[in-house]
């Protein structure tokens, strides 16, 4: 990926990137704000849901009177295409640690309709003032060193416009998840990868709300193929990410009636559990 590579090297900031002007918006009004959905985040022509999630807690932290998203819940009411957009934020309540908001995010159709594309309720505080008391069972995923794992530039080239948002993600899959690529899925249903951005901007905890939906989904190594499109995503965000390449684990234990979860944890480099996050996904069967 030469250009990811040549973006990396000038190692973007956080607040100077691509990430950080394609998730920006425009305040219109009170609670109102613009932006153009960018196609660099698309997959076929849909665009990503933890992009879309990333969008509307960026302008969640501009109306609230907290900046960081703690725990955001998304229903994915229709797919969002590349163009301009609408989000409609509205606060619920506000508290000293904590202050609870939801918004919208809306688009016009072919007939010139407004659509709602998806909804979120949140609630934001500050990361920075949370005891640093840690106790927990979880352990960090195992996963091999970056070079020992695989990219999409490993593999063959992809029909173009298929999906956009590789490029803008430094994305090393785990060997023993890709079965899938090679034909031969290992019926498991985890996925693990390292993470970044392809421009070097190290995490913040916006870029985590991309993190827990930026992997191939688990269903590939179901033995499933097409667009498995979310329903509703519920991520946590437990602290600000440490500098470095992150560690993402994704696993669905249940496929019924056409719908999975995947429960996804990110680590940092300091072998912190900063996010985690449960979605329901459909999946074509047959």
């Amino acid at each position: 990926m030469p250009e990811a590579a040549s973006a990396a090297a000038t190692r973007a900031t956080i607040g100077d990137s691509e990430f950080d002007r394609d998730t920006a918006v425009t305040r219109r009004a009170t609670g109102v704000y613009d932006i153009d959905l960018s196609a660099g985040w698309t997959i076929i022509n849909a665009v990503n849901g933890g992009y879309l999630l990333a969008v509307l807690g960026r302008a969640l932290g501009d109306a609230l009177p907290h900046a960081d998203p703690f725990t955001i819940s998304a229903h994915y009411l229709t797919a969002s295409r590349p163009g301009p957009a609408v989000v409609r934020t509205e606060t619920v309540r506000t508290g000293r640690s904590l202050s609870t908001g939801q918004a919208s995010l809306f688009q016009y159709d072919d007939e010139g309709n407004e659509v709602e594309r998806i909804r979120v309720l949140a609630s934001y505080g500050d990361l920075d003032a949370l005891p640093d008391d840690v106790r927990t069972s979880a352990k960090p995923p195992v996963i091999p060193p970056a070079d020992q794992c695989f990219g999409s530039e490993d593999g063959p080239a992809p029909v173009d416009g298929s999906s956009a948002i590789a490029d803008r993600l430094m994305l090393k899959l785990d060997p023993a998840t890709l079965g899938w690529a090679l034909g031969q899925p290992s019926g498991r249903g985890e996925m693990r990868a390292w993470f970044g951005l392809a421009d070097g901007r190290d995490a913040d905890p916006l870029s985590l709300l991309l993190a827990v939906d930026a992997l191939p989904p688990t269903a590939f190594e179901l033995g499933l193929k097409g667009w498995v499109p979310t329903v509703e995503l519920t991520a946590h965000v437990r602290c600000r990410p440490a500098p470095g390449p992150l560690r993402v684990s994704i696993t669905t234990r249940n496929l019924a009636g056409g719908f999975l979860e995947e429960d996804a944890e990110v680590w940092d480099s300091a072998d912190r559990l900063v996010a985690q996050s449960r979605q329901l996904a459909r999946v074509r069967l047959g």
